[in-house]
């Protein structure tokens, strides 16, 4: 990862190489990911992966990526004008995207924290609790009425993206009983159970197990 993905020149990793780690012409992940150096999924993920590593591992420049890893997200991955994610940037940290998705918003808020609580730097950690509730806010916007939450929202087609994902319902659980841990708001401790609520009733399979991967309704 270092070594070779790494961007030792802008900071951040690049999405994709070849097989023998050069530059590669379509990066997408998929078809509808934009074709981009950068994306805030892979930083998420890999500040997720370091997180966990420093645990068992505290490094000390594991620390520093993780505080680097941070520091792209408050200053280029976190809209600063309405706290939702920009899902994918120019190799400058440029903004290419300004398609919603509720959520890794609600995903990021609590992993961003969890990454700056295993620093234990106190300024850090105050400062990334501020910007994580700021995140939580924006990302209720992605609730409806049942509990659930839709996947995003496309501005230029000004209309939701409505697919009900089940990691998206895991998270906002996650995520909002985080906030509510920050807050102590009743109204992010009722966001997570109604979430609850709604994956109980129509994510989980009761008869066979497991998750259904989405629930896909043309009506709010």
């Amino acid at each position: 990862m270092e070594q070779h993905s790494f961007d030792k020149e802008k900071g951040g990793f690049l999405e994709a190489l070849t097989q023998d780690w050069q530059p590669i012409a379509d990066l997408r992940l998929s078809d509808k990911d934009a074709n981009e150096k950068k994306t805030m999924n892979t930083h998420l993920h890999v500040l997720e992966a370091y997180t966990n590593l420093y645990q068992v591992w505290p490094d000390e420049q594991l620390g520093v990526q993780i505080r680097n890893l941070l520091g792209y997200f408050e200053n280029y991955m976190v809209d600063a004008n309405n706290h939702h994610l920009v899902l994918f940037l120019g190799e400058d940290w440029q903004a290419r995207s300004n398609t919603i998705s509720y959520g890794h918003d609600i995903e990021a808020s609590w992993l961003l924290l969890e990454a700056a609580e295993v620093l234990q730097d106190e300024a850090l950690i105050d400062r990334t609790k501020q910007l994580a509730i700021k995140i939580a806010r924006a990302a209720a916007e992605g609730l409806n009425n049942d509990g659930s939450m839709s996947y995003g929202y496309e501005p230029s087609h000004k209309q939701p993206i409505a697919e009900r994902y089940w990691w998206v319902q895991a998270e906002a659980v996650v995520g909002f009983y985080n906030a509510y841990q920050l807050t102590g708001e009743q109204q992010f401790l009722n966001k997570a159970i109604a979430t609850w609520n709604y994956t109980q009733q129509q994510i989980i399979d009761p008869q066979k197990g497991e998750w259904f991967w989405v629930e896909a309704l043309m009506e709010l």
